[in-house]
């Protein structure tokens, strides 16, 4: 998923932030995109088709002894937000959801694979159940300090653009000495990197201020 988000990215460059968490993905385009006129339908259409051969494509990349059993499909839709805050508020209401389904997929497959129960077991078991409930059947069941597992699943994953240097080999001729020689060449590009980190407070706002600003 984080990968066809990249592909996504690297073929919109309108796209200033995506945010991704279980089978979802956002993308945020530049508060001045003119891209296709500003018409919805092709904003959607692009981005979904874009993510969809991506994942036919990347697949086998990561599932090399599992093929695809038929072909995948996704939806998608726009929404226009007024503001710098609610952006932000959908963007941190995203990443408050991936907590909450984490937290509650990561107690009720403990209670099915390692206690035993039935799915329909471990559902009732954490009925009415709040976050500081889970946290204690994970540590005094199955010793799991929950904030210890893995950034990406507790987070979700963030793309932003980032400038990486990337060393290339190039060969060049030497007039002087008839010969070839290899040489390193260092280039800068522009890249959708993916962080697994806290968008909900003020600090990732204040560390990539161009996402908000004016000229994006």
């Amino acid at each position: 998923m984080n990968k066809c988000a990249q592909t996504v990215m690297q073929e919109l460059e309108d796209i200033v932030i995506a945010y991704g968490q279980s089978d979802e993905f956002s993308f945020v385009f530049k508060k001045k995109s003119n891209w296709f006129k500003r018409r919805a339908s092709k904003f959607m259409t692009h981005v979904v088709s874009q993510f969809a051969s991506s994942y036919v494509f990347y697949w086998k990349d990561y599932f090399k002894d599992q093929p695809l059993l038929y072909p995948p499909g996704f939806d998608g839709r726009v929404v226009l937000y007024p503001s710098d805050q609610n952006l932000k508020d959908y963007l941190s209401w995203r990443q408050a959801d991936c907590h909450i389904n984490n937290l509650y997929n990561t107690v009720f497959w403990s209670l099915v694979q390692r206690s035993g129960l039935t799915p329909v077991q471990a559902q009732k078991r954490l009925q009415g159940t709040l976050a500081g409930d889970k946290n204690e059947i994970l540590f005094s069941e199955f010793n799991i300090n929950y904030n210890n597992e893995p950034l990406m699943y507790r987070k979700g994953t963030v793309l932003v653009w980032q400038k990486e240097n990337h060393i290339i080999r190039k060969t060049i001729k030497i007039p002087e000495e008839s010969e070839e020689k290899e040489i390193e060449v260092t280039r800068t590009r522009t890249t959708a990197i993916p962080l697994h980190c806290d968008i909900i407070g003020d600090q990732f706002w204040d560390q990539y201020p161009e996402i908000l600003s004016d000229n994006s």
